[in-house]
């Protein structure tokens, strides 16, 4: 069973990531949840994202927020894809979690998604997990498709609704 990673700054970033989390469950990816500061507990980050691989996780989604750097000491530690989630918070409305995301040196790379996107990291994982597993790119495919006819249901009803005006 594909396994990915949830790492999250603090216990506070949890509504962000709780979709994604929901979201690759069912897609059948198990998944483990846990909260470390790349700043406050940087040694048990590191043993972490040096054991992943070890331990079966073959994506890390790593979420925090202001200036803090969790998705990059990952990436530092590891040879795991890793997908950066900067969360909203502080002065700065996440622009700080997302440039300190987005901005990796040469050699240490971090996929990032938007701000808040706990649930598009979720998917970002599906799809790097699908060359793997094929069951998973199946079921991406049903998931568009799916998403697709929503549109479109909602496309023919704000079309009748502006053609009775």
């Amino acid at each position: 069973m594909p396994k990915v990673a949830v790492v999250m700054g603090s216990d506070s970033d949890l509504p962000v990531l709780k979709s994604g989390i929901v979201r690759l469950k069912s897609f059948g990816v198990e998944v483990v949840a846990h909260a470390m500061s790349a700043h406050r507990t940087p040694e048990s980050a590191a043993e972490f994202a040096k054991n992943a691989e070890a331990e079966g996780i073959e994506v890390i989604i790593a979420a925090a927020g202001m200036a803090a750097h969790l998705a990059g000491a990952m990436a530092a530690n590891t040879p795991l894809p890793i997908i950066g989630v900067p969360v909203q918070s502080g002065a700065l409305a996440g622009l700080d979690a997302l440039f300190a995301t987005v901005m990796m040196p040469p050699g240490v790379p971090v996929a990032t998604v938007g701000i808040n996107g706990g649930d598009n990291a979720a998917l970002l994982a599906v799809q790097m997990l699908s060359i793997k597993y094929p069951e998973l790119r199946e079921k991406m495919r049903a998931y568009k498709a799916e998403m697709a006819q929503k549109v479109a249901a909602k496309d023919a009803k704000l079309a009748a609704e502006v053609n009775g005006l």
